[in-house]
């Protein structure tokens, strides 16, 4: 398992463990994790949410006017260092 993997399962089992229930995907450049989050969490438990997904490259909060809120993290996957690096507009 690359380690964007690694990190992405590590941050879904701490969110687990808060009662957070989350899933992984695995995607061309990036590993996510994404949990629901409950109408009322205690400023402690956001707290420990908050530390979990820093360890993550980016980190955010969709909420919905229905009152579903994702909390969503994404590792990024290494930048190989060689081969082609520019990227989709990249011209050959």
């Amino acid at each position: 398992m690359p380690a964007s993997g690694v990190s992405a399962a590590a941050i879904a089992a701490r969110l687990s463990d808060l009662g957070l229930p989350a899933r992984v995907e695995d995607h061309d450049r990036h590993t996510s994790v994404e949990a629901a989050v409950p109408e009322s969490l205690s400023a402690d438990l956001w707290r420990e949410v908050l530390e979990t997904v820093a360890e993550a490259d980016r980190f955010g909060l969709l909420a919905t006017s229905l009152n579903d809120r994702t909390l969503w993290a994404v590792v990024r996957k290494a930048v190989p260092a060689t081969g082609d690096v520019g990227g989709p507009s990249h011209q050959r």
